[in-house]
């Protein structure tokens, strides 16, 4: 008796979570991406512009609540749920075999090499080094001065596009499993419009990238902390001060 409720109880857990994981890949995370590449846009219209973009966003009343709630939590729970799928083997491959093995396997690459490239980025934007949050001027000079490495770049290349992929086709097995594309010829014109946004989202943030890279050199984050703290010190001090050392 207590047997035959634990299997049946266990895959109504697992539908839960399955249903979750799909969610929380659209909205909190899919949503992350997109905001990211809209920002990141900015950079085309040169440094003052990206900079101002992400004053708006670290300006914004409890960032660091509204980042752990709904990015680092929704993002860390999709991709461990996901690494633990994967560990089991399970798919639903079968569900649509005209799309391919290779298409599976594709998506779940593409999440290893996503959830590296979000840690990376957010780790070395957002916490390493001269703090954003306090200092938004850097924020420009602090992502060129990351991708100038070449390895770096390559990463940045290949982490882009694998997130772009990742959430594209993800948004189409969305449809599919939540019955939003009932039937095959539904779903081969919803995969073709996914693989449309594929190329769009990834256009725009390869534009960016390259706006970024072939912008004119900035001094380092800690050059212009240091270059920033000098220039309130001279205004603090006012014309006279200036005036005195300026007799000598």
């Amino acid at each position: 008796m207590s047997s035959s409720a634990e299997s049946t109880a266990s895959p109504d857990r697992s539908f839960f979570w399955r249903r979750l994981h799909s969610v929380s890949g659209v909205f909190p995370v899919g949503a992350f991406l997109l905001e990211h590449l809209y920002t990141n846009s900015y950079a085309i219209n040169g440094v003052e512009a990206y900079n101002e973009k992400v004053r708006g966003l670290t300006e914004l009343p409890m960032v660091l609540i509204l980042e752990i709630a709904f990015i680092y939590i929704p993002i860390a729970y999709h991709a461990l749920y996901g690494v633990w799928v994967w560990w089991r083997g399970d798919g639903n491959v079968t569900h649509y075999p005209w799309t391919g093995n290779w298409m599976y396997s594709l998506q779940r690459w593409t999440g290893l090499v996503t959830m590296a490239y979000i840690a990376f980025h957010v780790w070395e934007q957002r916490f390493a080094g001269v703090h954003i949050i306090e200092n938004y001027f850097v924020a420009f000079s602090k992502v060129q001065h990351s991708i100038a490495r070449p390895a770096v770049h390559a990463f940045y290349v290949v982490g882009l596009l694998s997130a772009c992929f990742h959430f594209a086709y993800g948004l189409w097995l969305f449809a599919c499993k939540w019955g939003f594309a009932p039937g095959r010829a539904a779903q081969k014109k919803l995969l073709w419009a996914c693989a449309a946004l594929f190329l769009v989202l990834s256009s725009a943030g390869l534009m960016s990238l390259r706006s970024i890279s072939t912008a004119p050199l900035q001094p380092r984050p800690e050059e212009l902390l240091k270059m920033r703290s000098q220039k309130s010190v001279a205004r603090s001090q006012g014309p006279e001060a200036a005036g005195k050392r300026s007799a000598f």
